[in-house]
C-alpha cells in the first residue's frame, strides 16, 4: 500500500465489502485501488456477478469522494453507470480509480476493472453528492 487510509476515515469497509472481500490496497485519492476475488461472488454461470462488479465500483468511487470531502463531511453516490466488458471466471478484479471532477457539492469518478492479465472486465463512473456531516 503506496498510501494508507487517513486516521480520520472508519477503520473498516462497509459489512458487504467483507462479505464480498473487497480490500482497498491504495488510498490515493488520484488513483484509489481496490481488489475483489472471483471466488464466492459468481452469477451461476462461473463470471463475477454484475452486482458485485457494482458494489466493486460504489465502493472506490465513494472512498474517493470521501477522500476529497474530507473530514466531517459525507458522500453519498447518486448515480452509477457501469459497462461490463469481458466475464472474470476466476483470480480476482484489481479496481483503478480516478478522478472526473471533484467539487464542493458533486464529486464524479471514472473506475476501470480488470483481471489478473490486465484485461479490461468493466468500466463505471460514479457521482456522489458531497454533504455537511
Amino acid at each position: 500500500m503506496s498510501t494508507p487510509r487517513p486516521d480520520w476515515a472508519p477503520a473498516d469497509l462497509s459489512p458487504l465489502d467483507a462479505k464480498l472481500g473487497i480490500v482497498i490496497t491504495d488510498y490515493d485519492p488520484d488513483r484509489l485501488v481496490a481488489t475483489i476475488p472471483v471466488e464466492g461472488n459468481q452469477q451461476p454461470f462461473g463470471l463475477l456477478h454484475g452486482g458485485a462488479t457494482c458494489a466493486l465500483a460504489e465502493t472506490v468511487g465513494s472512498w474517493a469522494a470521501a477522500l476529497h470531502a474530507g473530514a466531517g463531511r459525507q458522500v453519498v453516490g447518486i448515480e452509477l453507470n457501469v459497462s461490463y466488458l469481458r466475464g472474470a471466471t476466476e483470480g480476482t478484479v484489481t479496481a483503478v480509480c480516478t478522478p472526473v471532477r471533484r467539487g464542493r457539492t458533486l464529486a464524479t469518478f471514472r473506475i476501470e476493472m480488470a483481471d489478473d492479465a490486465g484485461r479490461p472486465t468493466a468500466s463505471a463512473r460514479l457521482t456522489c453528492l458531497v454533504t455537511e456531516g
